[in-house]
C-alpha cells in the first residue's frame, strides 16, 4: 500500500475479495485469535484491528475495515480506514476547534482595538501565540503520522495475509 506524503489525515483504501463477506469477516476474526501482534474485534460488518495495549504508543494507528457485499462480483468489498485511537482523534479535533474559535475571537478583538485606536499588544500577542499553537498541532500530527507509518504498514500486511487466499 503506497503512502504518499500528501496531507492525508486518515488514509483509506478499497479492496475486492472474491468471497462471501461473512467468510471474510470470520477469517479476519480467526486470524485475530491466533495473532499475538494484533487485537481484532468485530461489530457486525466492521472489523477493528489494533496494536495490543502493551505495544501501543500515543500515535499508534488502528485499521477499521467494513466488509460489504459486492453485487456485481458476488464477492466482498473491503473498505479500509487507518486512523488514530478514537480518543486521540477526538481530543486532537477538539483542540483544533477551540484554537480556531479563539483565533476568530481574538482577530475580532484585534480589529476592534485597531478601529478604536486602543492598545494592540495583548490581542496581537495572543493571536501570534494561538497561530503558533495551531502550527505546532499540525507539526505534531505530521510527526505522529510518521511515527505510526510502520505500524500502519504492519496492520495492512496482517489484513492482506489473513485474506491472501481470497484475492
Amino acid at each position: 500500500m503506497p503512502l504518499s506524503n500528501d496531507i492525508i489525515l486518515r488514509p483509506r483504501f478499497k479492496w475486492n475479495v472474491a468471497e462471501n463477506p461473512e467468510i471474510v469477516l470470520d477469517r479476519l476474526e480467526q486470524s485475530g485469535k491466533i495473532s499475538t501482534d494484533f487485537v481484532v474485534s468485530r461489530v457486525d460488518p466492521h472489523i477493528f484491528i489494533r496494536i495490543p495495549k502493551h505495544k501501543q504508543h500515543f500515535w499508534s494507528p488502528q485499521l477499521h475495515l467494513e466488509i460489504i457485499k459486492d453485487a456485481p462480483s458476488n464477492g466482498a468489498l473491503v473498505h479500509g480506514l487507518f486512523g488514530p485511537n478514537p480518543t486521540v482523534w477526538t481530543m486532537f479535533m477538539f483542540v483544533h476547534f477551540v484554537a480556531a474559535i479563539l483565533i476568530i475571537a481574538i482577530s475580532i478583538w484585534l480589529y476592534t482595538a485597531i478601529s478604536l485606536g486602543q492598545e494592540l499588544l495583548l490581542p496581537l500577542l495572543l493571536l501570534v501565540v494561538l497561530i503558533l499553537l495551531w502550527v505546532s498541532l499540525y507539526i505534531m500530527g505530521r510527526l505522529g503520522k510518521q511515527k505510526g507509518t510502520q505500524e500502519m504498514k504492519n496492520l495492512h500486511e496482517f489484513m492482506k495475509n489473513s485474506l491472501k487466499d481470497f484475492s
